[in-house]
């Protein structure tokens, strides 16, 4: 009897520990936890320093535009250039704010044992981090919608011209390579249990898409070099003493190539290259035609970035989700 009464509570205490509810999810609960995490950020002036930021960021880089190359205004392709300048920024800057709101999200409640208070109340673990997620997530898009409308009449008249094409495709961009870092940031703060280990898997998060990924290209490159992994060939024109000759040369294999797009940031300025006339071959991920002779793999053309981009939303989510229902708070 007192075997089967231990056993009992062992797995009610088990079940409460890892929260009875914590397999469904409760949209009325998840939009109350957002609600709550985004006027927090109000409150604490941290969404309306982003839109500042985003404001000064582009009225500065418009300003630089206006005043420095008077040429390109006369030419009237100013919106290119300023999605251009503004795109290689904020694909450092947007991740970097990303990863801050997302920090603390839910490991600095689990240092201070708040969320068991949060879960105390009829809300799940998937409400609390899907409500994590959206509320952090609103505050980076808010503020960047935000930041580019009350930029948009300046811009528009230092440049004396404006696409809202352009000026679109690079907010709506912005956005979602904004909740993409955010969805890593949250969900990997949902997995560690103190605001130090999130901290530094956030550090790790952007020195692995800031320095590692740059040079995995250069490293498989050698080791193709060295005879271990096998390129592909392919005719090019070289110049020579008599013109241009075609030449047979060697690339590295698709698979590599590929490698190179999953970077969020390839990623976010592949598919403003594809929405807007901006970048050209100075944004993104570019490779020449001659490398394929029977035409670009689809997972290497610019629309398949878009699919890239929404992978590093929702895996990461559906990650965190599996695990954040199982570790112990």
């Amino acid at each position: 009897m007192s075997t089967d009464t231990g056993t009992g509570t062992d797995t009610e205490a088990a079940s409460s520990g890892s929260g009875s509810p914590s397999s469904s999810i409760n949209l009325e609960s998840v939009r109350a936890i957002a609600k709550k995490d985004f006027q927090d950020s109000v409150r604490s002036w941290m969404f309306w320093g982003l839109s500042l930021f985003f404001f000064f960021l582009l009225v500065s880089v418009t300003g630089g535009i206006s005043y420095f190359n008077e040429e390109i205004a006369a030419e009237g392709v100013t919106t290119e250039v300023l999605v251009l300048y503004v795109s290689q920024i904020t694909r450092l800057a947007i991740p970097l704010i990303a990863l801050l709101l997302g920090w603390k999200a839910i490991a600095g409640e689990r240092e201070t044992g708040s969320i068991k208070i949060l879960l105390s109340l009829p809300h799940s673990r998937k409400d609390v981090l899907l409500g994590k997620l959206i509320g952090r997530s609103a505050v980076l898009s808010l503020s960047l919608v935000v930041g580019f409308v009350l930029a948009a009449a300046i811009v528009a008249i230092l440049l004396g011209g404006f696409d809202i094409v352009d000026y679109g495709s690079l907010l709506l961009m912005a956005i979602v390579y904004g909740i993409a870092y955010t969805s890593i940031a949250v969900s990997l703060s949902s997995i560690t249990r103190s605001t130090t280990v999130a901290g530094a898997a956030m550090f790790g998060v952007f020195l692995t898409f800031y320095l590692v990924w740059n040079m995995i290209q250069e490293v498989f490159r050698m080791l193709m070099n060295r005879g271990t992994i096998d390129g592909v060939t392919y005719t090019g024109e070289v110049p020579g003493p008599d013109g241009m000759t075609e030449q047979t040369m060697e690339r590295l294999p698709d698979w590599v190539l590929f490698i190179d797009m999953i970077d969020p940031g390839n990623a976010f300025q592949n598919v403003i290259t594809m929405l807007s006339s901006a970048g050209g071959d100075e944004l993104g991920t570019a490779y020449p035609s001659t490398w394929f002779a029977d035409g670009v793999p689809f997972y290497l053309e610019n629309w398949f970035s878009i699919i890239i981009l929404l992978a590093w939303i929702v895996v990461p989510t559906a990650i965190a989700l599996y695990r954040f229902d199982r570790v112990d708070l």
